[in-house]
Parts: C-alpha cells; structure tokens; sequence
C-alpha cells in the first residue's frame, strides 16, 4: 500500500511540474531534431535535453560548491545552465544510502543479538518520498511566493539549487553508522546547517528585491531546511545497534 500511495503522489507532483514546463523550456540551438509546439513538447526528449546538459566536471565543481555554503556564488555560476542530472543522481543516492545503512546496521545487530531480521521495505519508499518530494515541492511553492512578490526566480535554477543543496546528508549518513547518540546529533546539526546557509545565501541577493519582507523569507528558506536536517536525524540517523 505504501508504495502505490507513493506512486500515485509521485503522479500528481509531476503533473504539477509538467504544467510548469512553459516557463523554463528553452530551444536547442543548432538541433536538427524536429521542434515540437505547446503541450506536444512535455513529452518529447528535446523539452529536457538542455537541463541534462552537463558533463562529470561541471557536476563535481557544482557539488564542492555545496560544500562551501559561506561563498553564495553557486546560483551566479549556474544561472546560464541549471540542470537536473546532479539533483537527480543526489536525491536517488541519497534514497540507496539511507536504506543501505540502515538494512545493514540492523542486520548486524540482529545477528550480534541472535534475532530474526526481517527486510523493511517502507525504509526505501519513505526515504524515496522524503526526498524526491522535498526537491520538488518546497522549490515549486518558492517558485509562486517568489513570483507572488515580484521577485521570480527560474524554477529549474530552484530545483538544481535545492538539489545540490542536499549532497551534503549524503556523507552525513555514511557517518551516521558510528552508535554515539550525541555524535549523530552533532552531524545532523552540522549537514543541515551547511545545507540551510547554501540555500539561504545563494536566495539572499535575489530575494531582497522582494521588499520589506525579503528576510522573513530567507529565515524561512533557512529553518525549513534545518527542519528537514532533524526529520532526518530523527527517521534515518537513529539507528538501534
């Protein structure tokens, strides 16, 4: 049941986004390929194509970045060729990692114990729904309060942003292995402070052109990500050994 509800939510976030697709398509320039016109070009490879357009090097540089939140440069130097292969790749290894370490912390300490182990498939499903719908659907409700305030910003630009931003749990996790309480809860606190600062910095500059109430926006932007960062510590980072 749980992965049905997942694939059925999964379908409604992605007609959501498809509906979107008019404001961030761009042509291919130079393409021989045939170009289709209006609702026709959601379904053709083309409409992704430019966001997919990027080669290992420009992937690792981007990824650094998101190890360096106090720079705030990563939106400047992506702003031409935002893509979605990075976010893509981070969120799907994120999902492999957390229900990995997790099957095979529990393993081994249900074979130091001499228990039955038994397999928990809603790990996947759950980690699955946490983050692809967290890249998802907190970049595209950004994406209406920016425009709602006059200061919109590119919604793939929003979804590369928030998808980089959290490469940073994914080391965060592999630590996560180490049966010290206090030591998860330190890097659980420190991955979600690097990934709320990255997100909230790169939005700064742009979001201030919003008024009076650029800040509220930001301290928004930054709790709601220490808030996923303790969602995490408390369904992912504990684990019984």
């Amino acid at each position: 049941m749980c992965g049905i509800s997942f694939l059925a939510w999964s379908g409604e976030i992605l007609e959501i986004v498809l509906l979107q697709v008019d404001t961030f398509s761009k042509p291919i320039s130079g393409s021989d390929e045939p170009q289709q016109g209006g609702w026709f070009r959601t379904f053709t490879i083309a409409a992704y194509k430019p966001y997919f357009d990027v080669d290992t090097t420009e992937v690792l540089e981007r990824i650094k970045d998101s190890l360096f939140p106090f720079r705030g440069t990563f939106t400047e130097k992506t702003a031409n060729n935002p893509d979605l292969y990075g976010p893509f790749w981070i969120c799907t290894t994120l999902i492999f990692v957390a229900a990995s370490i997790g099957t095979f912390v529990t393993y081994i300490a249900h074979k130091l114990q001499k228990k039955e182990w038994n397999y928990d498939i809603n790990l996947v499903t759950w980690s699955a729904g946490v983050f692809y719908g967290y890249v998802l659907l907190v970049p595209l409700a950004l994406y209406v309060i920016l425009k709602y305030f006059s200061a919109p910003s590119g919604l793939v630009q929003l979804f590369c942003l928030y998808g980089y931003s959290l490469f940073v749990f994914i080391p965060a996790l592999c630590l996560s292995v180490v049966p010290l309480e206090i030591f998860r809860w330190v890097i659980a606190g420190v991955a979600g402070f690097m990934s709320a600062t990255f997100v909230a910095l790169n939005l700064r500059a742009h979001i201030m052109s919003a008024g009076e109430r650029w800040f509220l926006i930001v301290a928004g932007i930054f709790l709601l990500q220490l808030a996923l960062s303790v969602v995490l510590k408390l369904y992912l980072f504990t684990v019984t050994v």
